[in-house]
């Protein structure tokens, strides 16, 4: 897949392929694409100063996901979450029964899961828009499992979160010129 990237030195368009993004193409197999993660992050998407529209939140989106998926911490944490619940749905987690792991009383490791990556990727305000996104839910997140839309979830919140901060310091510094 072809994808346009912004470089962030230069403002110029520059074009890359998912397989230099390894964990994009990861995800791209398992059926999401990027577009799912920005799509999600809008259906949240409140203006702020530096990010006032929509199209400029998908551009810094855009950004901040390759930013996020270039990092192999970032992939590691993702396929765990990718590898828990293959081997969930399998009954192969010991004291996880299927019926515990589809109806969820007491399992909050996916939620930890989650927030984890939420945190890695954009620290405490990264867990806040983690638990907006867990309670809502949007786009793909809804359609997948229960360990991996929290995994993803993780990464749609701690990118959103890198996006309004990267917007506030932006314009904070086109004030002060």
């Amino acid at each position: 897949m072809l994808i346009k990237r912004l470089s962030q030195n230069r403002g110029l368009v520059v074009n890359v392929k998912s397989e230099t993004l390894p964990m994009l193409k990861y995800l791209e197999e398992r059926g999401i694409v990027l577009k799912d993660l920005i799509d999600a992050a809008l259906e949240l998407f409140v203006p702020h100063p530096g990010v006032e529209t929509r199209e400029k939140a998908a551009e810094i989106l855009r950004e901040e996901f390759f930013d996020a998926l270039s990092d192999v911490n970032v992939s590691c944490l993702e396929v765990a979450c990718f590898r828990a619940e293959e081997d969930a749905k399998a009954g192969l987690v010991p004291g996880l029964t299927k019926e515990r792991f589809t109806g969820r009383p007491g399992l909050v490791a996916d939620e930890l899961l989650g927030m984890t990556i939420a945190n890695y990727i954009a620290g405490a305000k990264g867990i806040f828009e983690f638990i907006r996104f867990d309670q809502a839910k949007p786009g793909i997140l809804k359609k997948l499992g229960p360990i991996i839309n929290d995994a993803v979830g993780g990464l749609i919140a701690g990118v959103s979160s890198n996006m309004y901060t990267r917007a506030t310091i932006e314009t904070s510094k086109q004030r002060k010129q």
